[in-house]
């Protein structure tokens, strides 16, 4: 895995289909909260109740559960931070199941922390006795993805609590940045009181639609957040930030027309790659890992030479031959269709 996250290119113009971006983009409602911004309120530090108490309602726990975060980014490094580093005369271990987000092992490696790597079993299947089996008394961050990127596949709740109760020196971060899509939270606080070491992250880029704008949040017991919030600048979330989480939640009715869009999106999808006679995986996140085997560059190079873009992780383990495409609006899932199609037909 690289040192640190790697940054794709950021096209211009284009379809990017390749970040797991939202393609429609966010709520009126949020642009309408930034229009509100006066020049008073640009000049003092911002307050964080309202977000902060949004979010909470959301999730359905005390504001005291939640810490907002300059995008999940902020959250993974600093979780890294408050686990990995310390007087210790060895490294301190970060277990990651593979393939996985960049920023978990380059964050662990900026920390000081000692990467474990467990890779997932044949087929994309998660394994808890393996990731429990590479667990040391050194081990103090555990990551998990659920929905998984990049596959998309769900990590079983048994699975997680499993993991968190074989291993209560290590923090298990659950990143559910796509479980808007599909999956069931682990944030309930009942739950969080009975595994303290359980923490949860939550991004508002691919459903509320607000990745330019950075905003997350990471859920625990105030106690297991105390060591965390310690690693997060005082006010790293901006003004703007604060005034749009808010009101991209309120909108529901855009939050529906997406996910309905999303859902729309990968059936079709599916039913392409099927006509096409290809395999991939049932997706519960916004996007679809595609199996292109031998022609995956050239379908790659073909729709970026169409305006496409989309994502050719070939590299990870287990992933050669694989290409992930984001699913959201659905006429731009018809528009990449189209493309891939003629790259894979066209010479026929």
């Amino acid at each position: 895995m690289t040192a640190m996250y790697e940054k794709l290119s950021m096209p211009a113009e284009g379809l990017r289909l390749h970040l797991n971006e939202n393609t429609g983009g966010c709520s009126q409602a949020v642009l309408d909260a930034l229009g509100a911004l006066t020049r008073e309120m640009a000049a003092v530090y911002p307050d964080y109740t309202d977000a902060t108490a949004a979010t909470a309602t959301l999730l359905g726990v005390p504001p005291s559960y939640v810490v907002l975060v300059n995008g999940l980014d902020e959250g993974i490094f600093a979780a890294a931070l408050a686990t990995l580093r310390g007087p210790s005369p060895s490294p301190l271990e970060s277990v990651i199941v593979v393939p996985a987000f960049d920023m978990y092992a380059g964050s662990s490696r900026k920390a000081g922390g000692k990467v474990v790597e467990v890779p997932l079993a044949p087929g994309f299947a998660f394994g808890a006795d393996d990731v429990v089996a590479a667990v040391t008394a050194a081990t103090r961050i555990v990551f998990l993805t659920t929905p998984h990127n990049p596959t998309g596949l769900l990590i079983p709740r048994a699975s997680v609590l499993s993991i968190a109760g074989a291993a209560p020196q290590a923090l298990i971060f659950v990143d559910e940045a796509y479980i808007d899509f599909g999956g069931e939270t682990l944030i309930e606080q009942s739950l969080l009181d009975r595994y303290p070491n359980l923490v949860v992250g939550r991004t508002f880029s691919k459903a509320y639609g607000l990745a330019a704008l950075r905003a997350g949040a990471l859920v625990a017991t105030p106690a297991t957040l105390g060591r965390i919030r310690e690693c997060v600048p005082p006010y790293s979330i901006n003004i703007a930030a604060a005034l749009a989480v808010p009101a991209a939640m309120r909108d529901t009715t855009h939050y529906d027309w997406y996910l309905n869009e999303v859902r729309e999106s990968k059936r079709l999808l599916y039913a392409a790659l099927d006509r096409l006679g290809l395999t991939y995986l049932r997706s519960e996140a916004n996007f679809v890992f595609a199996h292109f085997g031998d022609a995956a560059e050239d379908v790659v190079t073909g729709l970026k030479a169409r305006g496409i873009y989309v994502r050719d992780r070939s590299g990870d383990p287990l992933c050669t031959g694989y290409v992930r495409i984001t699913t959201g609006v659905v006429i731009h899932t018809q528009a990449c269709i189209a493309a891939v199609e003629e790259v894979l037909c066209g010479g026929r």
